[in-house]
């Protein structure tokens, strides 16, 4: 079993480091479910391809962003993402509220309906969303990515 996040107050969370791929074995397995495993250089490229999405919609550094998701592989890839782009994962809390200055959020079409339109959403399983993603690139991000998109 690993550790997903260590806690840093009430409802809110943090991944420890992200150590680069180089650093450790990219086929060792990061998380793994009874159907599924994912290794760190899969990790790594599903993180950026989903990091790129997340900037697209305007999150970035500094940024609090709510996930919402059950599935635990992408739950991973999710805070994966939102660390890479400088971001604070933010889970719900109990009665399905968020830390105030929460503005974007990544869940999956099941949960949407039960969540605030307060928050701009990703959400992971809608059609135009899957095929950003996969036609995505998952090269390392880079300060080019990062820079906000001209007005």
């Amino acid at each position: 079993m690993h550790t997903l996040t260590e806690s840093l107050a009430d409802n809110l969370r943090l991944l420890p480091l992200a150590r680069p791929v180089a650093e450790v074995d990219p086929n060792a397995v990061v998380v793994s479910t009874a159907d599924c495993a994912l290794t760190y250089a899969e990790l790594d490229r599903w993180s950026n391809r989903l990091a790129r999405l997340l900037l697209g919609i305007g999150a970035g550094a500094n940024s609090r962003v709510a996930i919402v998701i059950t599935d635990e592989i992408e739950s991973v890839v999710a805070e994966r993402a939102i660390v890479k782009i400088g971001g604070t994962p933010v889970p719900a809390a109990a009665d399905g509220t968020f830390l105030l200055g929460t503005t974007f959020g990544v869940t999956t079409k099941a949960q949407r309906g039960e969540l605030t339109d307060a928050i701009s959403w990703l959400v992971l399983d809608d059609r135009s969303t899957l095929q950003r993603y996969l036609a995505g690139s998952d090269a390392p991000l880079t300060e080019a990515d990062q820079l906000p998109l001209a007005a």
